[in-house]
């Protein structure tokens, strides 16, 4: 374990002890508790991030239909 020193402001050092007590937990244990539950959630959500951007469009209906290409949609014949 790596010792950190953490500078709070009173109003978030006084929430933070209270729900640490609240826990039965130390004041350092529940920061650390607090933040590998953060990172275990940025990296939960960038592999999903990741995994969706991998997957090739969906198709718009079953007949195999992509969607339009930019230049299709925004088309204005009427105001060239």
């Amino acid at each position: 374990m790596k010792n950190v020193t953490v500078t709070l402001d009173e109003k978030t050092a006084a929430w933070a002890r209270i729900h640490a007590a609240r826990r039965g937990m130390s004041l350092s244990r529940f920061l650390g508790e607090l933040l590998h539950t953060r990172m275990r959630e940025a990296h939960d959500y960038d592999r999903a991030m990741r995994r969706y951007l991998a997957r090739a469009p969906a198709l718009i209906d079953d007949s195999g239909q992509t969607y339009p290409e930019r230049h299709e949609l925004h088309d204005r014949p009427g105001l060239r």
